[in-house]
């Protein structure tokens, strides 16, 4: 398509302005070449803009992404609570909290080295965040299937390791330690537990482990496409 601007700018405003956050895009190419988001634009340029690259390594002409982050760790805005929990249970570090407006979720995302994960796309246009994704999907449980798509995250699943409710870590602790916290069934009937290291929340295999698995499995399987169908 034909767009027109009325002033001189970087492609990466003029891209923006076009309704596509810096973060979603992978590759940009000008009359054959790749070029980075400071690329002033020309008069009657052609100009090439792609998302992320399934099956493609195009890493050698890429010249927009920014630093890979050392490790994958989320913060997510105030609609995806129910993603954030979906990530927690699958083991990734990942920041909620409904309270936080947009310039902490910039803070958190830049100051913590956090993906910002985002149902506002003005938001992922902030000029300080460098990694974020806007959440196309408004299903959590689809939601959980498109980051995992999206950030190839199938082979660095590991369940069951986070609290979903604080995001603290989960440590194994002794039946006799929590044994007056228990029902009075589970008191009976279970003798292995894990503690939150941070808010003190205690889990146990209960009756709702098995759907837990189900959704890890399908997560796990979200990379081939073969989503497993939902039980609920």
């Amino acid at each position: 398509m034909t767009r027109g601007f009325d002033v001189p700018g970087s492609v990466k405003d003029m891209i923006e302005a076009c309704g596509v956050p810096h973060t979603e895009v992978e590759l940009i190419i000008v009359e054959g070449r790749s070029v980075d988001f400071s690329h002033l634009v020309d008069d009657g340029e052609r100009i090439s803009v792609y998302p992320v690259f399934e099956s493609f390594d195009v890493t050698p002409i890429v010249k927009v992404r920014p630093e890979p982050l050392g490790e994958v760790r989320f913060v997510a805005d105030g609609h995806l609570g129910r993603l954030a929990r979906y990530l927690r249970l699958l083991g990734f570090d990942t920041s909620y909290d409904p309270a936080w407006d947009d310039p902490e979720l910039v803070r958190i995302s830049t100051g913590e080295n956090r993906i910002l994960l985002t149902r506002d796309v003005g938001l992922l246009k902030h000029g300080a965040v460098t990694h974020g994704s806007f959440i196309r999907a408004t299903d959590a449980r689809e939601q959980m299937t498109e980051v995992v798509q999206r950030f190839h995250l199938a082979e660095l699943i590991e369940p069951l390791i986070r609290c979903v409710s604080c995001n603290g870590m989960l440590v194994p602790v002794a039946k006799e330690e929590i044994v007056h916290r228990l029902p009075p069934g589970t008191r009976r009937h279970v003798d292995e537990f894990s503690l939150c290291s941070s808010c003190g929340k205690i889990y146990w295999r209960g009756a709702h482990y098995d759907e837990l698995l189900r959704i890890v499995e399908s997560a796990r399987r979200a990379e081939a496409g073969r989503v497993e169908e939902r039980s609920d």
